[in-house]
């Protein structure tokens, strides 16, 4: 079974057991659709779920008090690949991105994606090539395709991009 990490537990709140996730997924309300999570290999199934402040609040069964919960502590949570829920078109997991050869529209390669972050605004692309790294914005004026199942992806470099 392959699984996706989906957050990290940074902390514990209140006596009852209850932690706090770092959520790595764009839509965190997906922990809401979640019977169960698991760590350290081992399926928890999930009590209640509540949000704050951009991070999820988790009460596991069986983490039942503060001690409990703090043997969790920066702990990730993983989900196995084939729970995660469908995709809209022109959407894409991480997962999928990584390893994918980046070429401009004339056929430049530029090398591949090694990691993917959000700057809030929208995801950036790092790109390594030659032991350097290129960092591109996934906004359409850059990214003109995404071929999954070949694992290239198509950009058009703007104006002072990169040197």
């Amino acid at each position: 079974m392959s699984m996706i990490e989906i957050g990290k537990i940074v902390n514990v709140r209140g006596i009852k057991g209850e932690v706090k996730v770092v959520p790595w997924v764009d839509d965190i309300e997906l922990f809401s659709d979640l019977d169960g999570v698991y760590i350290d290999k081992k399926y928890y199934e999930i009590k209640s779920v509540k949000y704050f402040k951009n991070n999820v609040m988790l009460l596991l069964d069986g983490v039942d008090s503060i001690e409990k919960a703090e043997l969790y502590r920066n702990k990730i949570i993983m989900l196995p690949e084939e729970d995660l829920p469908e995709l809209e078109e022109n959407e894409f997991y991480v997962k999928d991105l990584l390893g994918a050869n980046v070429v401009t529209e004339s056929g430049e390669n530029l090398g591949e994606i090694i990691d993917v972050f959000k700057t809030g605004s929208n995801d950036v692309y790092t790109v390594k090539k030659d032991g350097k790294n290129i960092y591109l914005p996934a906004i359409k004026d850059v990214v003109k395709n995404i071929d999954i199942e070949n694992k290239i992806i198509t950009v058009e470099l703007m104006e002072g991009l990169i040197d």
